[in-house]
């Protein structure tokens, strides 16, 4: 299926490994010219030669911190009139809130709600008057369902879901769209970190930990993070503009709800 989005530009935030590299790569093989960043420039320019290899595409690597108005210049720079924008962000550290600080707050809140909403106000107006836009935030699973060991990140992403949710009707007039991909389990660095710290107290494998993890899910296992990129590329198709305002769950079946 051609998705009509050949010679659109793209820029792909915390791109250079994960859930941002799955979403770049799906771009690039629909012939997107595709912008990545993230913080690690070695780490990020290898992202991108494997990109170009795999497709042929235009990918320009911007090293830089996406959650910093430096980072986000920088990126802007480099595609200061982009078609699609995909924001992504690591997030917070789990814990108990009675620890939490107002700099933990304040740290969460800028990259998982301000941080996305800073790109948006800078490249909406463009893709409004050029009558093309897709915004894709990534998100997490845990706006749907909450995980009590991730308040900041229940909280800072919620926050930014209400705000698109609004902001996601007044623009869909003008063919540009606002949804979020809401991840579950997939089989990527960060999963693998979690699943090492688990089996280390456990006593039991890294493998057995993911293991345990994808029981939890009707799937019976962990998602693939091509899965994930492939709905990216589809929420930006040209086919897609009546989709507006919704967060797509990817978990395999693991919130129990009749309707999502």
């Amino acid at each position: 299926m051609d998705y009509g989005i050949a010679g659109r530009k793209a820029i792909v935030c915390a791109a250079s490994k994960g859930l941002g590299r799955a979403c770049a790569m799906a771009l690039a093989r629909e012939g997107v010219d595709v912008v990545i960043t993230a913080r690690t420039a070695a780490t990020l320019e290898q992202t991108a030669e494997e990109i170009r290899r795999a497709t042929g595409g235009t990918v320009t690597a911007v090293a830089g911190d996406i959650t910093t108005e430096a980072g986000r210049a920088a990126a802007l720079a480099a595609c200061p009139n982009p078609d699609i924008l995909v924001n992504n962000a690591g997030g917070p550290p789990p814990g108990d809130f009675r620890n939490w600080e107002r700099e933990d707050w304040i740290k969460a809140v800028d990259a998982n709600m301000l941080t996305p909403i800073f790109l948006i106000k800078a490249v909406i107006d463009g893709m409004c008057a050029r009558g093309f836009g897709r915004i894709v935030n990534i998100t997490s699973g845990s706006v749907k369902s909450p995980i009590p060991q991730l308040g900041m990140s229940n909280g800072a992403r919620a926050g930014l879901t209400g705000f698109c949710a609004g902001l996601a009707r007044q623009v869909a007039k003008h063919n540009v769209t606002i949804n979020a991909l809401l991840p579950g389990p997939f089989l990527t660095d960060r999963l693998r970190g979690t699943a090492a710290a688990a089996a280390a107290a456990s006593g039991r494998s890294v493998e057995d930990e993911i293991a345990e993890r994808a029981r939890h899910t009707p799937s019976g296992r962990v998602g693939d993070p091509d899965e994930f990129g492939a709905a990216c590329a589809f929420l930006c198709a040209a086919s897609s503009g009546f989709i507006v305002g919704q967060n797509l769950l990817l978990d395999g079946g693991a919130f129990n709800s009749t309707m999502g």
